[in-house]
């Protein structure tokens, strides 16, 4: 893989640092191009460099990846400057924690952020990414595509939002994923049938949905026939529009937590 940084360090390397970790080096990124700072990661690829602490470093790199909690900001925000070099590329992937916060915290930095999820692993995921300062866009997104989809939000207010559906969102997908399988046991199936089916029914449903120019509305209205049994579920999904009710209150929910946490911000 070509133009790809020669170090980039991850401060903080949990489930979302991991999963961006793993979804590189499965693209053909050498071992030897992370560095790790995290006092409890376990099971790192082979070939990374982990340090327990700042301080064990000894060095400084032009791109840090924040993989900490957004409430850990404030007290290790001096370890972190100090493994900065002069105008390195900071991206964070801390939800609710805005750019204004992060260029307090690192005010000779370029700031970055960038919401993903764990589908960056297998190179699904999208990234999300605001940059108020940052010129070479081009670069960014080419480091990032072997992780999936790369859409640059011009408002950071939108970003909330964003990390509701794009970074929450696969939890929500999973808990429909187990709702199908209850659903399937309670019409009558055993439980690994049921739960083999609604797996396999979302994979292919979610491909088909992304490569086909029709809507996903449009798609629904192909698979009910009128008066069939799909029309008949889909009567009850759509009774009183329940289903969107849902979802705007559950994305909503996940916003509105990202929104109080930035405001909850130390800076």
């Amino acid at each position: 893989m070509s133009v790809f940084p020669s170090q980039i360090c991850f401060y903080g390397c949990g489930n979302m640092g991991g999963a961006m970790l793993r979804g590189w080096l499965a693209a053909g990124v050498a071992p030897d191009a992370f560095h790790i700072v995290d006092p409890v990661a376990e099971n790192l690829p082979t070939g990374v460099t982990l340090s327990r602490s700042a301080q064990d470093v000894g060095g400084q790199f032009d791109i840090v990846v924040l993989g900490i909690k957004p409430q850990l900001l404030p007290s290790l925000a001096p370890d972190i400057a100090a493994l900065l070099a002069p105008g390195a590329l900071v991206i964070s992937i801390l939800a609710g924690t805005t750019s204004h916060t992060l260029g307090n915290a690192f005010p000779d930095a370029r700031i970055v952020r960038l919401m993903p999820n764990l589908a960056a692993a297998i190179g699904k995921s999208p990234l999300a990414l605001f940059a108020p300062d940052v010129t070479e866009r081009a670069n960014i997104a080419h480091w990032l595509a072997p992780l999936g989809s790369v859409i640059w939000i011009e408002d950071e207010g939108q970003m909330d939002a964003v990390t509701a559906l794009a970074g929450s969102g696969p939890a929500f997908v999973y808990r429909f994923i187990d709702a199908l399988t209850k659903g399937g046991e309670a019409a009558g199936l055993p439980h690994d049938i049921a739960a083999q089916l609604a797996l396999s029914m979302t994979e292919g449903a979610a491909m088909l949905a992304a490569s086909s120019p029709q809507t996903p509305d449009a798609l629904a209205a192909r698979v009910a026939s009128p008066g069939g049994t799909t029309a008949a579920g889909l009567a009850v999904l759509d009774a009183e529009a329940a289903l969107e009710a849902l979802m705007t209150q559950t994305l909503g929910a996940a916003r509105d937590r990202g929104t109080e946490l930035a405001k909850g911000d130390v800076t």
